[in-house]
């Protein structure tokens, strides 16, 4: 696989966009996917080379199946046209979504070829690719918000762009904008048939919006009805994990995972995510020995974690378990070890920053923890940073929730309690998912359950939670620690 010009391809291998890329999941031998026969978007191209246009529809597969990363195909579509903006904008858009800040200068690289290519011919790029540029150039900037009411504005007109439903939903997901993750792809979906090659990985987009809406029945069907049309659409078994997770189904979501799983567990990018869905419902069991297991063959190690993203599920594991007083801290140490963490990059995604903390936190590292929140706070207070979206959510969410997990780590378990409610309220506007967030809830409960904790604020939201799912394993183990009954 090709590299970024100016870019160490062995930069690119370690954080899972090189050549590594097809063992991402850490398994032996990777099954590879042929992407589907591409159809007809109805969309104009800026490109008159089928060969190119047929690279640019592999990339963008890739981008919504995870099979793979994109870049190989996106320098092909290049060799084929150089002079379409198209490609470099998908490469930059790529880059941008991990979230990696050592890839900004990459990413901004390939925005400002596209800019060039546009500026040389501007009357031949069609409006929709327009807008991505528009939009991209926002991404660059930190206007996250900006980025995404340009590709709703386009998708009006364009429904059928799919690039512009899924770089959408990604950053809708990672704004925690959960109105615009099931309205966005609804609002296209009547222009799909099932019959498009990616028609299932628009239909997976519209279900994990529901779910993030409490509208759990439809969701599993719209997902359920994706894979019957496509088993290798793991954005749809992500779905329905996340409706098994918020219901409280966690034997069914095990289950459910091992059974889709020879079409997502190699060779795909989204394997990681997943198997850390199965560490929660695991987890959900009291299968402390199992969770672990599964920690440890997937959830560990260089060769596993590539990405911040996976890592972040690994930091969000070992923090559970620690809630619940088993040491990790050798696991903790391991991961903050071969976390690539330049204290340049603090700031950058305040849900990021937050899940490194908790790493480090649980790594037993606090002076390393507290360092990386002052630079959150430097970077959050610099004027320059005034008009990016993670200002906001730096300030009111990211910043409270470190300096909370902070206090419960020094034993001040009221202090914590006090800086995390007040930050629960809104956390959903700092990104992620209910699953995802849902490890503030536990926090404020082993606070209220620690000694001078706010126990009266934790029987709250264990109250709160009896009504949301039926009483697992986790949430009794939860009331015993409070000293209530279980149900």
């Amino acid at each position: 696989m090709g590299v970024i010009e100016g870019t160490d391809g062995n930069d690119l291998n370690r954080i899972g966009v090189g050549e590594s890329i097809d063992r991402i999941d850490g398994s032996a031998a990777a099954k590879p996917v042929s992407p589907p026969p591409a159809g007809d978007s109805g969309l104009p191209s800026g490109s008159g080379s089928a060969p190119a246009n047929a690279a640019v529809q592999r990339a963008l597969w890739r981008m919504m199946s995870f099979y793979d990363a994109p870049l190989a195909d996106l320098d092909e579509a290049s060799r084929h046209d150089p002079d379409w903006p198209l490609p470099h904008l998908m490469r930059a858009g790529f880059l941008y979504s991990l979230t990696e800040p050592a890839l900004l200068a990459d990413a901004c690289s390939a925005l400002a070829r596209a800019q060039a290519l546009a500026g040389a011919s501007p009357s031949a790029w069609p409006a929709h690719e327009q807008a991505h540029r528009i939009a991209i150039e926002h991404l660059a900037q930190g206007r996250w918000q900006a980025a995404c009411q340009v590709w709703d504005d386009s998708l009006i007109e364009h429904p059928r762009d799919a690039l512009a439903l899924q770089w959408a939903q990604l950053w809708d997901f990672y704004r925690g904008d959960a109105a615009a993750l099931r309205g966005r792809p609804a609002r296209a979906l009547s222009a799909w048939h099932e019959d498009d090659a990616l028609y299932p990985c628009v239909l997976a987009l519209w279900a994990f919006g529901l779910e993030e809406n409490h509208r759990y029945a439809e969701a599993e069907e719209a997902a359920r009805r994706a894979l019957a049309l496509d088993p290798h659409v793991p954005w749809a078994v992500h779905a329905v994990a996340h409706v098994m997770e918020m219901q409280g189904r966690f034997e069914e979501g095990s289950a459910w995972l091992r059974q889709q799983q020879a079409h997502w567990a190699e060779g795909n990018g989204f394997a990681i995510h997943l198997w850390w869905h199965k560490c929660l419902f695991r987890l959900e069991a009291l299968d402390v020995a199992g969770t672990l297991r599964l920690v440890d063959a997937h959830l560990s190690g260089p060769a596993n974690l590539q990405i911040g993203l996976q890592r972040l599920d690994a930091a969000s594991l070992l923090w559970r378990l620690s809630l619940m007083g088993h040491d990790v801290q050798a696991h903790a140490r391991a991961l903050v070890a071969d976390w690539p963490a330049d204290p340049a990059h603090a700031g950058h995604y305040a849900f990021n920053d937050w899940h490194y903390v908790l790493a480090l936190l649980a790594a037993d590292e606090r002076a390393a923890a507290e360092a990386w929140l002052a630079r959150c706070a430097e970077q959050a207070m610099r004027p320059e940073d005034g008009a990016r979206t993670n200002r906001w959510m730096a300030r009111e969410v990211g910043l409270p929730l470190m300096r909370g997990v902070l206090a419960l780590h020094a034993g001040q378990a009221q202090a914590a309690g006090d800086w995390l409610y007040p930050a629960r309220a809104q956390a959903q506007r700092f990104g992620g998912s209910h699953a995802q967030r849902d490890l503030i809830d536990q926090t404020l409960i082993a606070a209220g359950c620690a000694p001078g904790g706010r126990r009266a604020l934790a029987r709250a939201l264990l109250n709160e939670r009896l009504l949301a799912k039926p009483a697992t394993p986790l949430t009794r183990h939860w009331l015993q620690r409070l000293g209530d009954p279980p149900p």
